[in-house]
């Protein structure tokens, strides 16, 4: 019999050609056996079933690594497609992956499913896992498969095959009578799966179709360990605690209308924490030799031909016809920051050239993906386009670094970084790809950077550098971005006299610090839980009267609060003291000033802290010279002054 050599880190062994990975971990890693769920050969994830049947290397992967995590959830998602055509017969199945945290299926059925159904699924995906079904894989043709599932009455399976090429092979998977269509891989058996949860109904268009039929979207999560599971699902009910839509009706800061879906209102409270941002970035780019600029929303649709995103992002843009000729509403400030630089001719001495902008940019984004602040459909990125020499790329990428870091410090966040090289709908040569792509790699290890690469995932004119920062919740958003671009430059002809005297094409740089600032501040919100730093909070202090006779002193030190620059309010409705301060709790204020007679006649405050508790009476000099030292300072951990 034919014999084949495997290699697992290092340690080599024999076994007889169609050996299957199960049998490979037993010989070479026993004491992976238990926990193996998945198996990697010659960069392609695969069952433990699979037959090897020449010379490789393997590396078996457990629930420490991500595609041991997905294939164990997407193969709860095939459990719990086994479960509902148990509990509904009637079902159609459409889809069901495996996503961060957990999986979905997608039903087609006759009702919605309601909280009782999902308790019933639920008993029964623990029966077919207590019953440790193996999954089998099996490979049939295009047109085996066709029939099989007409035969079923599958449409929606019919479907997904009939979009596949005609000569492909099609992969079932089968746990006792249940047969679904799959690419896998998937764990060795349903006995694997140790913990999961459904977690919710939702409707989703089949294929994300707004035109289409509206299915039953199942959604659930699994773990390696009851343990895990528990601990995840106590981090879900905190993020609902923390969720910016219901925080954002509660202190009035945004609303969403049903006007404008994906278009979001800021109220005047948001508005002060809007401002408070957009100050403290100004203030920081001013330092930083930026020069900020304003572009109109609206440009001509020759101007988005020429940039590239009619080809490339035409799907997401707006349009309008104004006196007979195309325009459109802009997704993106980097062509109006290119006109800007073209509108005057400019000299390698004034290099680098840095445009700064506060831009509203709209994209179209579909109706079942708007969230809130976190997906709208208008947003204010804060764009900055820089224009440089091309000996200066590094030093301006590693500048881009250094403000980037200092920024999210000051907000208290972390962040982990990845490099995104060229996309498959890139514009420009391999050459140009890989010199940008070779800048932004030598600027974060000259930076000391730690960071990912993340092929294929680069903008459509440029690789980039994306930094993603982490909440309290251990999640994190993509927000910074740092973009080199090579080919804007070229395709709007932008130019500069060298030293030489001749004319020379400078090379771009496109960021973002914060990215979008609705979304930034959707993510502030679910961060602090409302509870903002002292100097982003819109209402800092609240004087709280304990009966009308102390009404004028209060009104007084609200004044002269405000008068020196601390946003200050008076409660003065007629409740008991202890209504007021619970009311300032919810309401998430910094500081509340209770006075009484004692201190009206001591010109002081008895002084409040919404975490701290009572911090006792100061004189109203003292306590106004604190807080505004917290304020300056920016402090995101609290007062150090009382």
């Amino acid at each position: 019999m034919a014999e084949i050599v495997v290699n697992w880190e290092g340690k080599e062994a024999r076994f007889p050609a169609g050996v299957v990975g199960k049998e490979v971990v037993r010989s070479l890693a026993p004491h992976l056996a238990a926990r193996a769920l998945v198996m990697e050969v010659g960069g392609e994830v695969k069952d433990l079933s699979h037959p090897l049947t020449a010379d490789c290397q393997v590396k078996f992967l457990t629930w420490d690594d991500g595609a041991g995590k997905r294939a164990l959830r997407h193969s709860t998602s095939h459990v719990l497609a086994q479960a509902v055509k148990k509990v509904f017969p009637e079902a159609k199945l459409a889809i069901g992956p495996a996503i961060e945290d957990g999986f979905y299926y997608d039903f087609a059925v006759p009702r919605a499913f309601t909280p009782e159904d999902l308790e019933k699924i639920s008993a029964e995906m623990d029966k077919i896992i207590a019953a440790d079904l193996p999954f089998e894989r099996r490979e049939i043709s295009r047109a085996q498969a066709l029939a099989f599932f007409r035969e079923k009455g599958e449409n929606y399976k019919v479907e997904l095959i009939e979009d596949l090429p005609a000569e492909a092979v099609i992969s079932l998977y089968r746990q006792g009578d249940f047969v679904d269509l799959c690419a896998g891989p998937h764990v060795p058996s349903t006995g694997y799966i140790k913990a999961f949860k459904l977690l919710s109904v939702a409707g989703a268009y089949w294929r994300g179709d707004e035109k289409r039929e509206m299915l039953q979207r199942i959604y659930g999560t699994a773990f390696a360990s009851a343990e895990e599971l528990a601990e995840h699902l106590r981090l879900l009910e905190e993020a609902a605690r923390r969720d910016h839509r219901k925080l954002g009706r509660e202190l009035d800061l945004f609303s969403i209308q049903e006007e404008g879906p994906g278009f979001p209102f800021f109220h005047p409270k948001g508005m002060i924490l809007r401002n408070e941002l957009e100050a403290f970035w100004r203030e920081e780019h001013r330092r930083r030799g930026y020069d900020e600029i304003r572009t109109p929303i609206i440009l001509s649709q020759e101007l988005w031909q020429r940039s590239g995103h009619w080809d490339h992002y035409r799907e997401n843009m707006y349009f309008t016809e104004i006196d007979g000729r195309g325009f459109a509403i802009k997704p993106m400030n980097c062509p109006g920051g290119i006109l800007v630089y073209k509108s005057r001719a400019h000299s390698y001495r004034e290099f680098p050239i840095r445009l700064a902008e506060m831009g509203l940019v709209h994209r179209h984004e579909r109706a079942g993906v708007l969230h809130g602040l976190m997906r709208v459909r208008c947003f204010t990125q804060d764009d900055a386009h820089i224009f440089m020499l091309p000996s200066q790329i590094t030093e301006e990428i590693k500048g881009v670094i250094d403000l980037i870091t200092y920024i999210y410090s000051v907000f208290g966040f972390s962040y982990q970084v990845e490099l995104s090289t060229k996309p498959e709908n890139a514009m420009g040569s391999d050459e140009v790809w890989e010199e940008a792509t070779s800048a932004l790699r030598q600027a974060l290890e000259q930076a000391g950077m730690e960071y990912k690469v993340n092929e294929g995932d680069g903008a459509f004119y440029g690789p980039k550098i994306d930094f993603h920062l982490r909440d309290c919740l251990g999640r994190t958003w993509q927000c910074g971005t740092i973009q080199l671009d090579f080919l804007m430059p070229e395709r709007f002809n932008l130019e500069y006299i060298g030293e030489d005297g001749d004319k020379h094409r400078p090379v771009m740089i496109h960021r973002t610090v914060l990215g979008s600032i609705e979304r930034f501040i959707g993510i502030l919100i679910e961060h602090h839980a409302g509870a903002f730093p002292t100097w982003l909070a819109p209402v800092q202090a609240r004087v709280l009267p304990i009966t009308d006779r102390q009404l004028p002193y209060a009104r007084h030190v609200a004044a002269d609060l405000t008068a020196q620059g601390v946003r200050a309010e008076v409660d003065e409705r007629n409740e008991k003291i202890g209504h007021k301060i619970r009311d300032a709790q919810l309401q998430r204020i910094p500081y509340m000033l209770v006075v009484g007679d004692k201190e009206m006649a001591q010109d002081a405050v008895a002084v409040r802290h919404r975490e701290r508790g009572d911090l006792g009476a100061v004189s109203l000099e003292r306590f106004t010279a604190g807080i505004k030292e917290e304020i300056a300072a920016r402090s995101v951990e609290g007062a150090k002054w009382c």
